[in-house]
């Protein structure tokens, strides 16, 4: 079982974007023994966010190894020519640290700010990864498939892992999660499902990742989890009521997908997904980051194990 951490990026207030030094927060992460710090994407919205790829290029400066993942970036959002440069430079200059979570996104009227019609968005996204996959792995690339056009196109340097930096799949519906299982080299589930759902999910990628005849073992499974560690209960959940509010704009939401409570209750709702068939648990605390990076290492982590 491991352990992933999010990074602070997103912020409710000043005070506490104030009370967050970053390398501070990187070293004791590193420090503490988690797998790996994670950093999600909002390019426009009223949320205080940093983009994914320059705080992932600043922390990979500040570790030595931790893994450094998105989950998940819109990628149908971006052009895939810029964006595998992008992540090829920060796959090098982490030295092979790069996880890159890729996701379609579900905001339609996010499109129209790109520049982008988000009728054949399904196409766009697959083939978007396509491309990204052969410039990482070919000397030279010609493709002319839809959306985009090669004509003999290099791009160096490649990628420091081989044959480049895991995909892992943000998905939660059918069509999305046979997508992952072909393009794919991991899932995560998304922070917004129940474990009811995850269960459910895990068990259509297994019956997925069987008909297309992959070893279950080489395919990892990770759930994000969004969490309060908090005696007090009620503070808790008023606490990630508010963020939920400024974040997706859905107070209501925090009651049906997060966990809160003592350590012993965390941990309790993390073995569940666990249970689920989770081996990656992306533990994601709303508030007070740096308090819950120390006491979920030393009191919630050892219960779930």
């Amino acid at each position: 079982m491991q352990f992933g951490i999010a990074i602070p990026q997103i912020w409710t207030s000043p005070q506490e974007e104030k009370g967050v030094s970053l390398p501070a927060f990187l070293a004791r992460a590193e420090a503490l023994g988690y797998h790996s710090g994670w950093v999600q994407e909002q390019i426009i919205g009223a949320a205080s966010t940093l983009e994914p790829v320059a705080l992932l290029s600043y922390a990979a400066a500040a570790t030595r190894a931790l893994r450094l993942g998105t989950s998940v970036m819109i990628t149908p959002l971006r052009n895939p020519v810029q964006l595998a440069k992008s992540l090829s430079t920060l796959d090098y200059l982490s030295g092979g640290r790069l996880i890159v979570g890729v996701g379609i996104g579900g905001h339609l009227k996010l499109y129209p700010a790109f520049g982008i019609a988000p009728e054949g968005r399904a196409r766009r996204f697959a083939e978007g990864i396509r491309v990204m996959k052969r410039l990482w792995t070919e000397e030279r690339v010609t493709y002319d498939a839809g959306f985009w056009k090669l004509e003999g196109v290099a791009m160096e340097p490649k990628p420091v892992q081989k044959p480049h930096p895991p995909i892992w799949f943000g998905a939660r519906q059918p069509a999305a999660l046979r997508r992952a299982v072909e393009l794919g080299d991991g899932w995560m589930g998304a922070g917004s499902s129940t474990p009811a759902e995850f269960t459910e999910q895990v068990g259509q990628m297994r019956a997925l990742l069987a008909e297309a005849k992959r070893d279950p073992a080489t395919f990892p499974i990770s759930k994000r989890v969004y969490l309060a560690v908090d005696t007090n209960k009620a503070r808790a959940l008023e606490r990630l009521r508010g963020w939920f509010d400024a974040y997706y704009r859905n107070a209501p939401m925090a009651e049906r997908v997060c966990l809160w409570g003592d350590a012993k209750e965390v941990a309790a709702g993390l073995r569940a997904f666990r249970a689920a068939g989770a081996e990656l648990l992306l533990l994601n605390p709303l508030f007070d980051a740096t308090h819950h990076l120390e006491v979920l290492a030393a009191e919630v982590i050892p219960q779930v194990g």
